[in-house]
């Protein structure tokens, strides 16, 4: 196998189970509180906006939780995804590490957001849903749950952030086709949205902004329209667990072990889903893998953020938990990365790296650009932007081992392709895109906001 390039499972290699990171965590949970009260949430507050089997799985400290076969069947569309050994990136480089990635661009939909949009669909349909809300940023997350939609003849609304709707209209599109109606955030279709133009008829959106209209149109229905997130829960990440999973067997098919797994981060889906089996193996077996969490220097939560209690969405209608934020009212830049535009990051995510777990690191928007190129000249894939952040730092970790003469195993996850991104890819061809640095000073506003919680930090 030492000249093998693709590493592929059988359908029989699908996991049967999501893995749950919370029953091996070192670090204690932080709780969940009401956005109005600040007291830790009951079961009746999150049902307005989950279905029970959602929130169980939310609180749940088993190690696995199975996979129902409806949802497996469906998976068998796109899964097991392909690990693929990046030999011409590796040469291009001229390094001695090896370079793995796992494609979840194969995807119907085009990224790693269906392997928690069809079990959400399917749990949804299951208690009786008639229609789900939600928001997207890039457009990825409500391509899935169209999709996932679709599949269970639930009707999806999906409010883009208006931005990333307007550089990215084949991702409404998309959606439209698979059946969805897709709004740009903030609209005139909320209390909150109204409000946002009042004050700022001109508003870019944020995932935040975003994130209020649907639960308020969920929370508004009367039991009608529940509300489905594609980040930062628990339960959001667990269904995401079968990255990692397939990615632990298949590089036992190449013989090798990652010395450090990267995945980009805006809410922590993609990078949980591939490094928390890691992470498993870290804990309970002796490994010593680094784990890299990659953001945008526009929203750079992890690495500037403050961990705290933070509400999250901009109205404060949605639960506050604990995490690294900027502040639930920061509106991150404009960059083309839509989904890492987000204000804070998953809680168990956020406490991992507060407790040196994992680490975070920041990259700038056109030089992640530049090295989704040279990543797309040798392999031939032109990453979605967001992705491309975990393929910079894979780049700049392949560079460092040649700098040291040293032999590492680098693998990340390439989240989703940007065939639908291209519009940004010709904005740097031509040299207009911008990198963009921490704005200290609305951040500095946005956490003059943050709620006055009493429970112990």
């Amino acid at each position: 196998m030492s000249d093998q390039t693709r590493f592929i499972l059988n359908e029989t290699d699908l996991p049967k189970f999501w893995y749950n990171i919370a029953a091996d965590s070192p670090v204690p949970p932080t709780p969940v509180l009401h956005p109005g009260t600040l007291e830790p949430v009951t079961p009746d507050f999150l049902s307005v906006l989950f279905p029970m089997e959602l929130i169980l799985q939310e609180v749940s400290q088993e190690r696995y939780i199975q996979i129902p076969e409806e949802v497996r069947e469906i998976y068998k569309l796109y899964r097991p995804t392909p690990l693929i050994r990046a030999r011409r990136l590796e040469k291009a480089l001229g390094t001695p590490a090896h370079i793995y990635y796992k494609n979840e661009g194969v995807s119907p939909s085009g990224s790693h957001k269906p392997n928690t949009a069809i079990p959400q669909a399917f749990y949804n349909k299951a208690a009786g849903t008639k229609a789900l809300t939600t928001e997207t940023g890039a457009g990825q997350w409500g391509s899935a749950l169209s999709m996932a939609g679709n599949f269970f003849d639930i009707a999806v609304e999906v409010y883009m952030v208006k931005v990333s709707y307007q550089q990215k209209p084949y991702r409404r599109i998309l959606m439209e086709t698979y059946g969805a109606q897709v709004f740009a955030s903030p609209t005139e279709r909320t209390d909150f949205g109204r409000s946002v133009l009042a004050d700022d008829p001109d508003s870019p959106g944020s995932l935040g902004i975003a994130i209020s209209e649907a639960v308020e149109v969920a929370a508004k229905s009367g039991g009608a329209k529940k509300y489905s997130l594609g980040s930062v829960l628990n339960h959001v990440l667990t269904h995401q667990s079968v990255i990692g999973e397939e990615s632990l067997k298949q590089m036992d098919m190449a013989g090798e072990y990652p010395d450090v797994v990267i995945g980009c981060v805006g809410g922590g889906s993609n990078f949980a889903g591939i490094a928390y089996p890691f992470l498993r193996e870290n804990l309970k077996n002796g490994q010593r893998t680094r784990l890299v969490a990659v953001e945008p220097t526009a929203a750079p939560s992890l690495t500037k953020g403050i961990y705290t209690f933070d509400y999250g969405d901009s109205a404060k209608m949605a639960p506050v938990v604990k995490m690294h934020t900027l502040g639930h009212s920061f509106v991150p830049p404009s960059i083309h990365a839509g989904g890492l535009r987000y204000h804070g990051m998953a809680p168990s995510l956020s406490a991992f790296c507060n407790a040196g777990l994992i680490e975070a690191i920041a990259v700038p928007q056109k030089a992640t650009f530049e090295a989704a190129i040279q990543f797309a000249k040798a392999e031939g894939i032109v990453p979605a932007p967001e992705s491309a952040h975990a393929i910079r730092a894979a780049i700049d970790e392949a560079l460092d081992a040649k700098a040291k003469g040293e032999k590492r195993v680098i693998l990340f996850n390439l989240s989703g392709h940007g065939n639908f991104d291209l519009a940004a890819y010709e904005k740097f061809n031509r040299g207009e895109l911008e990198d963009y640095e921490y704005p200290a000073e609305a951040v500095e506003e946005a956490m003059s906001h943050l709620p006055k919680v009493a429970i112990p930090a």
